[in-house]
């Protein structure tokens, strides 16, 4: 029989988003305007995700928008904002009837916690500071597409509407994660079919 490829997001999917609670936690902390940490992150997204700009170029660049940052506990409270989500105790019984892929806007060192339980499930990883694209870029999708079975059948499941054009453009169906974690009975649903 011909498994399916299921085609996971990581941050709101199977991880909790650390943001906008880490720049709260920065704001208050650190007593800085919100506004100005929102404009800061708006400026790095982009390098950040696609590896342009180091981990470490990261923090130093935040250091000097947030210039009294401890730079070690501010990277401990991220990491610890990053936890699993229920999702991820289904990947083991969705391997058994598909093909497990990855596709995420982030930076592996933020995430092997989450991946490392996981990875004998997984298919495919495409972390976008690794190969050097993100999401809602369409060479991200094409580059995840090359790990595809191609076996007639695949889902890519995001927490963010933007994300499922690119996924959609390839013919790729979609679905929407929500907030509730109700799509998991979709996916479930589906792969049993």
């Amino acid at each position: 029989m011909k498994k399916p490829d299921l085609i996971l997001d990581i941050a709101g999917v199977l991880a909790t988003n650390f943001s906008p609670l880490f720049w709260h936690y920065l704001s208050t902390t650190y007593d800085v305007q919100y506004e100005e940490l929102l404009k800061f992150r708006k400026g790095v997204r982009e390098k950040l995700w696609t590896g342009e700009m180091t981990e470490q170029a990261f923090w130093e660049n935040l250091q000097r928008q947030v210039p009294n940052l401890h730079i070690e506990a501010a990277k401990e409270q991220l990491l610890s904002m990053i936890t699993p989500l229920p999702a991820v105790e289904e990947i083991p019984g969705w391997s058994e009837i598909a093909n497990i892929h990855l596709l995420s806007n982030h930076r592996l060192e933020w995430i092997e916690h989450i991946l490392i339980p996981i990875q004998e499930y997984l298919t495919s990883v495409t972390i976008s500071a690794a190969v050097g694209a993100c999401k809602p870029g369409i060479s991200i999708y094409e580059k995840t597409q090359t790990y595809l079975r191609n076996n007639g059948i695949l889902l890519f499941v995001d927490d963010q509407e933007k994300n499922l054009i690119g996924a959609a453009e390839l013919g790729w169906d979609t679905l929407l994660a929500d907030e509730q974690g109700k799509w998991t009975e979709k996916v479930s649903s589906l792969l049993n079919q």
